[in-house]
């Protein structure tokens, strides 16, 4: 009798502890619970602490509210100008609807994989493989709209869709290899000659300055010999004319500048200017008094030239008008 009592004890026991487990249940935060009654929609349980009605209510599996994130596997997309090209995409969506995720769609996972890969085949079926390259954004944004229209009243609502990896076949990565490859030589070699071209026009810049500032310098060098070569042409001039030197001088200096133009190992041929002749026959007369036992009466007797000069005053003696002579400074005398 007693060992039946503690039996029933036991299965009391047992059958509250097993009302109390089916009775209270906890819903995690960012998590939510469909109850059915007796098989049907009942209510969405929220985070927190809750009481079931055992055997009656039944809780099904918690939905997750937080915003997921499901990578796709790369699918096979043809482009407008018929290249198969395979392209990886990521979608991010979140549950808004615990009811409408549970009993609009069996699925919604799988379903927003495949409701992805039918959009993702139209809008690029409408691209060249340029532009599917070049237009991420623009397809983005389109799957996006499509996406979140359709999976609306699924109770779920994405937010972003992106493309991972756009993969064109391996003979058309060859080629666009091969064109960027050309397309950056060309710019290199653009860049190149404007280089060359700039390089061969300040070069020819800085040679023509160089130029002008070497001929005006030896445009001023000149003008200042030529000044130094006339400064000293007129002090030899002046003290010419005040030292007052006579005709038969000059011819002495005159013989004696002759040899000085014979100067020189490049001269193979010398000149006797005409000159030479009257100039020896002026030396020749002035020391021919010597001879006569006159002391140099050629250059300083009384008939000499000197006297003559200083009788006939100063024009005489310098070549002037009295004997038709030429004028030391250049002009001549009637």
């Amino acid at each position: 009798m007693d060992i039946a009592v503690a039996i029933v004890l036991l299965v009391l026991v047992a059958f509250v502890i097993i009302v109390l487990v089916r009775s209270v249940r906890i819903v995690p935060q960012a998590r939510a619970g469909v109850v059915e009654r007796l098989g049907k929609y009942q209510r969405t349980l929220n985070p927190g602490l809750t009481i079931l009605i055992p055997f009656v209510d039944r809780l099904l599996p918690l939905l997750d509210l937080r915003e997921q994130v499901v990578s796709f596997p790369p699918q096979p997309v043809i482009t407008e100008d018929n290249l198969v090209v395979s392209i990886d995409t990521v979608v991010y969506f979140q549950v808004t609807d615990a009811r409408a995720a549970t009993y609009e769609i069996a699925n919604y996972i799988q379903a927003v994989e495949q409701l992805t890969t039918t959009t993702l085949r139209n809008v690029v079926g409408g691209l060249n493989l340029e532009e599917a390259l070049t237009s991420r954004d623009q397809i983005n944004g389109q799957l996006r709209g499509v996406l979140d229209e359709a999976t609306g009243r699924w109770g779920i609502r994405v937010s972003r869709v992106e493309l991972k990896a756009i993969d064109p076949p391996h003979s058309i990565q060859d080629s666009m290899e091969k064109q960027m490859r050309a397309e950056r030589d060309r710019r290199a070699a653009i860049l190149t000659a404007e280089g060359t071209k700039q390089s061969a026009i300040l070069t020819a810049e800085g040679q023509r300055q160089s130029s002008i500032l070497k001929a005006e310098g030896d445009a001023k060098a000149a003008i200042l010999r030529a000044d130094g070569e006339a400064q000293a042409i007129q002090k030899v001039f002046g003290a010419i004319h005040k030292g007052n030197p006579d005709q038969k001088l000059l011819a002495y200096q005159y013989l004696q500048t002759l040899p000085k133009i014979a100067e020189g190992s490049a001269n193979k041929l010398w000149i006797i200017p005409s000159e030479v002749g009257e100039a020896l026959k002026g030396i020749g007369s002035a020391l021919g008094g010597s001879k006569d036992g006159q002391a140099n009466d050629g250059l300083f007797g009384p008939d000499s030239d000197a006297a003559k000069a200083e009788t006939a005053g100063p024009a005489a003696s310098a070549g002037g008008p009295a004997d038709g002579g030429v004028d030391l400074t250049g002009r001549q005398e009637p």
